[in-house]
């Protein structure tokens, strides 16, 4: 027992960082939104598209990483991610086009998030641990990637300080490739076939069959529209309020610092609490700190109050979310079904980025789109409501 705590830990560990490096890097991308916007003379939605790009790469690609993942082993997804993640970021530091960035920034990161984020990596962790400790041990791995977006954003503004943010990319470009070496601490191995073993098309057929599948996916749809849409466009948006733009960063440093909290909150809840019905209360506290921030006048404190509220929400939904479908299906195709999950997520994200960039070109304000975000807020509540924590009749009967 000892034995398997002590592999469980290294991967924890493993999962931990690389979470860290891949999300901290992507945490910062809103800050190159107003240099190279400035520097080529695009309008926003030119660098919002290849944002919202990227996050529909990584949704589509995610299933086919997961379901790879499932079968063989996750090192190889994970390689591949990170030597995609960090040629992503060379190219856009080099970018001169929109057709540049959408490649670079869209195209090849996208693709590299899709191995070296969420949906892969908790189905390590997953695999790893006991039942009873899964969703606390999810919690533990997405509180890092949490900590990395907190740590990740005043490097990462510094070096667009210091060095330009066509430099800083690169730079962040070789950070990113230490996720290779790291993949040699997750010892990864798909689980050994009880039985008949079950196919991706039988495994796929019983999901979609499940109500609760489509539900949670259409929940988490709301989460990536919210977060990308914060994500990308909140610097801009304090800026357009006189702030100056280092409340920005300093707003998206506390939400990745208080999601730390949050995600390893929402971890131990779960293994404790029905998880749909923490996920609505979730998106209902969402709705109602947008409420909130949009109604108190605009100020460095009400930005960075806002900051530490959606930070306490942000990635809270990630455990939540991966933990029950684990209870659902188990998680023999953990990496495969949490992947399609997220694609919902990232089509959200891409609706999200891009919105508010053609929104704010077209009227000159966001207001329209925090608008969507609260009405989502509340149909997310609602979606997640009628979920139940039941395995399905072929867990029951293995007695899962």
């Amino acid at each position: 027992m000892t034995s398997v705590w002590r592999t469980s830990g290294w991967v924890l560990l493993a999962a931990a960082l690389i979470l860290a490096l891949s999300l901290g890097v992507r945490h910062g991308f809103g800050l190159f939104l107003a240099p190279m916007s400035a520097d080529y003379g695009w309008g926003r939605g030119v660098f919002a598209f290849a944002i919202a790009l990227q996050n529909l790469i990584w949704g589509l690609a995610q299933p086919f990483a997961g379901a790879v993942a499932d079968r063989f082993g996750a090192a190889r997804v994970v390689i591949l991610g990170g030597l995609f993640y960090a040629v992503g970021l060379g190219l856009m530091g080099m970018a001169d086009s929109a057709w540049s960035l959408s490649l670079s920034a869209g195209l090849l990161i996208g693709i590299g998030l899709s191995g070296t984020s969420f949906s892969v990596i908790l189905g390590v962790v997953g695999r790893a641990v006991p039942a009873e400790k899964r969703s606390m041990a999810m919690g533990i791995a997405s509180a890092a990637g949490s900590f990395g977006q907190f740590a990740m954003l005043p490097g990462t503004l510094g070096l667009i300080s210091w060095l330009g943010w066509s430099a800083a990319l690169l730079v962040l470009g070789g950070l990113v490739a230490l996720i290779v070496p790291l993949v040699g601490m997750l010892r990864d191995r798909p689980l050994p076939s009880r039985g008949a073993e079950q196919t991706l098309g039988q495994a796929l057929r019983e999901a979609c069959s499940h109500s609760g599948f489509w539900l949670l996916a259409l929940g988490f749809f709301v989460c990536g529209f919210q977060v990308v849409f914060i994500g990308v466009h909140l610097p801009a948006y304090l800026v357009d309020q006189h702030l100056p733009a280092t409340t920005g960063t300093t707003v998206l440093a506390l939400v990745g610092l208080f999601n730390i909290v949050g995600t390893f909150t929402a971890g131990w809840l779960g293994g404790r609490m029905s998880k749909p019905r923490l996920l609505t209360g979730l998106y209902l506290l969402r709705g109602v700190v947008i409420v909130l921030f949009l109604l108190a006048p605009v100020t460095q404190i009400s930005a960075y109050l806002f900051g530490i509220a959606m930070g306490l929400l942000w990635l809270s939904t990630v455990p939540l979310t991966n933990g029950t479908v684990a209870t659902l299906f188990g998680v023999r195709n953990l990496s495969m079904l949490g992947g399609i999950v997220f694609l919902f997520h990232q089509l959200g994200a891409f609706l999200g980025g891009w919105l508010g960039g053609v929104v704010y070109d077209a009227t000159g304000s966001y207001d329209l789109v925090w608008q969507i975000s609260i009405l989502l807020s509340l149909l997310a509540a609602a979606l997640n409501w009628p979920v139940r924590e039941r395995p399905v009749a072929r867990l029951q009967a293995q007695g899962a």
